[in-house]
Protein backbone atom coordinates (compact mmCIF):
# COMPACT_ATOMS: atom_id res chain seq x y z
CA UNK A 1 0.00 0.00 0.00
CA UNK A 2 1.44 3.22 -0.95
CA UNK A 3 2.27 5.92 1.82
CA UNK A 4 -0.33 8.54 0.46
CA UNK A 5 -2.96 5.78 1.20
CA UNK A 6 -2.32 5.96 4.75
CA UNK A 7 -3.02 7.92 7.78
CA UNK A 8 0.02 8.43 9.40
CA UNK A 9 -0.50 11.81 11.95
CA UNK A 10 -1.97 11.42 15.10
CA UNK A 11 -4.59 14.20 14.95
CA UNK A 12 -6.30 12.61 12.08
CA UNK A 13 -6.66 9.33 13.98
CA UNK A 14 -8.03 11.41 16.77
CA UNK A 15 -10.14 13.44 14.14
CA UNK A 16 -11.26 9.88 12.56
CA UNK A 17 -12.00 8.41 16.49
CA UNK A 18 -13.63 11.19 17.69
CA UNK A 19 -16.49 10.93 15.34
CA UNK A 20 -17.77 7.75 17.17
CA UNK A 21 -18.58 6.04 13.58
CA UNK A 22 -17.53 2.32 14.05
CA UNK A 23 -18.33 -1.32 13.68
CA UNK A 24 -16.63 -3.98 16.09
CA UNK A 25 -15.40 -7.63 16.17
CA UNK A 26 -13.65 -9.89 18.31
CA UNK A 27 -10.24 -9.03 16.26
CA UNK A 28 -10.60 -5.17 15.21
CA UNK A 29 -12.31 -2.18 15.75
CA UNK A 30 -13.16 -0.60 12.37
CA UNK A 31 -13.41 3.54 12.81
CA UNK A 32 -14.25 6.01 9.45
CA UNK A 33 -15.49 8.99 8.14
CA UNK A 34 -15.69 11.22 4.84
CA UNK A 35 -12.65 10.94 2.86
CA UNK A 36 -10.78 14.38 2.91
CA UNK A 37 -8.81 14.02 0.06
CA UNK A 38 -9.49 12.52 -3.35
CA UNK A 39 -8.65 8.95 -2.20
CA UNK A 40 -9.27 7.39 0.60
CA UNK A 41 -7.08 6.15 3.28
CA UNK A 42 -6.25 4.10 5.97
CA UNK A 43 -4.50 4.45 9.62
CA UNK A 44 -3.86 0.84 11.18
CA UNK A 45 -3.36 0.95 14.66
CA UNK A 46 -1.80 -1.80 17.15
CA UNK A 47 -1.57 -1.35 20.96
CA UNK A 48 2.24 -2.18 22.82
CA UNK A 49 0.18 -4.63 24.52
CA UNK A 50 0.13 -6.90 21.68
CA UNK A 51 4.13 -7.54 21.55
CA UNK A 52 7.66 -5.74 21.01
CA UNK A 53 7.79 -3.63 17.79
CA UNK A 54 8.62 -6.36 15.93
CA UNK A 55 5.20 -8.29 16.47
CA UNK A 56 3.27 -5.05 16.00
CA UNK A 57 4.97 -4.76 12.69
CA UNK A 58 4.75 -7.60 11.82
CA UNK A 59 0.71 -7.27 12.78
CA UNK A 60 0.73 -3.90 10.59
CA UNK A 61 2.12 -5.18 7.53
CA UNK A 62 -0.32 -8.66 7.61
CA UNK A 63 -3.18 -6.34 7.66
CA UNK A 64 -1.82 -4.11 5.29
CA UNK A 65 -1.63 -6.91 2.67
CA UNK A 66 -5.42 -8.04 3.85
CA UNK A 67 -6.02 -4.97 3.13
CA UNK A 68 -4.66 -4.55 -0.29
CA UNK A 69 -6.20 -7.61 -0.93
CA UNK A 70 -9.92 -7.10 -0.10
CA UNK A 71 -9.35 -3.58 -1.40
CA UNK A 72 -8.08 -2.79 -4.78
CA UNK A 73 -5.71 0.52 -4.49
CA UNK A 74 -7.48 3.95 -4.60
CA UNK A 75 -10.75 2.54 -4.10
CA UNK A 76 -10.97 3.41 -0.43
CA UNK A 77 -14.43 5.08 -0.22
CA UNK A 78 -14.01 6.36 3.21
CA UNK A 79 -10.94 7.57 5.60
CA UNK A 80 -10.31 4.78 7.54
CA UNK A 81 -8.45 3.61 11.36
CA UNK A 82 -8.21 -0.11 12.04
CA UNK A 83 -7.46 -1.07 15.66
CA UNK A 84 -6.17 -4.59 16.26
CA UNK A 85 -7.35 -5.84 19.65
CA UNK A 86 -5.51 -8.97 21.31
CA UNK A 87 -7.66 -12.07 20.17
CA UNK A 88 -6.12 -11.33 16.38
CA UNK A 89 -2.83 -13.23 17.95
CA UNK A 90 -5.00 -16.26 18.92
CA UNK A 91 -6.40 -16.57 15.53
CA UNK A 92 -5.20 -17.84 12.22
CA UNK A 93 -4.37 -15.42 9.51
CA UNK A 94 -7.08 -16.80 7.29
CA UNK A 95 -9.49 -16.14 10.17
CA UNK A 96 -8.62 -12.58 10.68
CA UNK A 97 -9.02 -12.02 6.64
CA UNK A 98 -12.44 -12.91 7.27
CA UNK A 99 -13.36 -11.34 9.98
CA UNK A 100 -11.63 -7.88 8.25
CA UNK A 101 -14.08 -8.75 4.96
CA UNK A 102 -17.05 -9.05 7.43
CA UNK A 103 -16.28 -5.52 9.08
CA UNK A 104 -15.48 -3.87 5.58
CA UNK A 105 -18.74 -5.56 4.07
CA UNK A 106 -20.77 -3.92 7.05
CA UNK A 107 -19.68 -0.31 6.60
CA UNK A 108 -19.62 -0.52 2.24
CA UNK A 109 -16.32 1.26 2.35
CA UNK A 110 -15.14 -0.24 -0.91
Amino acid sequence: MKKKYRIKKNEEFQAIIHLRHSVVNKAYVLYYSKKKEEHGRLGISVSKKMGKANVRNKIKRQVRMMVQDIIKQGLLMMDVILIVRAPYLQQSYIDNKKDLESLIKKVKIK
